[in-house]
């Protein structure tokens, strides 16, 4: 049965021809294997369905919401009271390389895990910088997603979207706005995304791509369940990073539930498989934000995206 605290109702969507799940578990979706469920969770099999569903939501004044990889996510226990819509149809994981004139044209579920390497070894420089990072295309562009080696909208020249009403335009470059770890891109939904590179060795590319997905495997904790980093970095001025002020703080290992920070790096937040609730994670998020206020004064910024 859908839980009844949810508002949004089982049949919202049943005339429509769209693949669609009520009270759908979204935990197993996410890297942290945690959280609720979402009132609908839908699956447009094209543009065309995406914008009628679009629609029926900006009608009705249904939230809606898109899901990408999960890797930036914590879903909260109670869930999600909104239709959670997942590009995750073929139709949005289309790649198209154009060598000669050093363009990647990529959909929005496309997987960086899958487009990086991809980049690299058609020998197109300009994406290998953001190997490692877990993430729809989509959900890098929106969140300007990257590290110590550069941001992916370094290479962005331009995305495909699609309005509140289901209008589909383009946002070109010199419209575009890539800060850190934000965008200016209002519109709910990212389509696609056109990359302009630069020609180059594919060898030396592939060896570029290697050196730094192995660093950060080496240097973050992959293999955990996590979120990627959870805070955002302070200004420049502060003169340490987050993880650094959480690792002076004396946080590393500190635990709630199935959840601690990361004995391997101050700014990952994990969970222990089977043993965590969202719960968990959240009080931890929460502690490490309170301590660093307390003692340095600087209010940690989530990086990780709370639903």
């Amino acid at each position: 049965m859908p839980d009844s605290s949810f508002t949004v109702r089982p049949d919202f969507l049943a005339d429509l021809n769209i693949k669609h799940t009520a009270d759908a578990p979204l935990g197993a979706l996410t890297w942290y294997r945690t959280g609720g469920h979402a009132a609908i969770l839908a699956s447009p099999s094209n543009v065309a369905q995406l914008s009628t569903l679009v629609s029926r939501c900006h009608e009705e004044h249904v939230p809606i919401t898109v899901l990408g990889a999960g890797a930036n996510l914590l879903v909260r226990d109670e869930g999600v009271d909104a239709v959670v819509v997942r590009l995750d149809d073929p139709n949005f994981k289309n790649i198209t390389i154009d060598e000669k004139q050093g363009s990647i044209v990529a959909g929005a579920g496309v997987d960086l895990f899958k487009l990086v390497p991809a980049s690299a070894r058609a020998g197109l420089d300009g994406l290998v910088h953001i190997a490692g990072i877990p993430a729809t295309v989509g959900g890098a562009v929106r969140m300007n997603a990257g590290g110590a080696f550069g941001d992916i909208g370094e290479s962005v020249k331009r995305v495909q979207v699609m309005s509140d009403a289901g209008q589909v335009y383009y946002r070109d470059r010199d419209d575009l706005e890539f800060n850190y770890r934000s965008t200016n891109i209002t519109a709910p939904f990212i389509l696609e995304v056109e990359f302009e590179l630069t020609p180059a060795d594919s060898d030396e590319l592939m060896k570029r791509y290697k050196e730094i997905y192995f660093y950060k495997k080496n240097s973050q904790p992959m293999g955990d369940k996590s979120a990627g980093c959870c805070f955002k970095n302070p200004p420049a001025e502060v003169g340490a990073t987050a993880g650094q002020l959480i690792d002076r703080a004396g946080l590393k290992g500190y635990t709630v539930g199935g959840a601690s920070v990361s004995e391997l790096h101050a700014n990952f937040v994990v969970a222990e498989p089977g043993k965590t609730t969202s719960s968990d994670l959240l009080a931890v998020i929460d502690h490490v934000q309170q301590t660093i206020a307390q003692r340095h004064g600087i209010d940690l910024e989530r990086e990780v995206v709370v639903w």
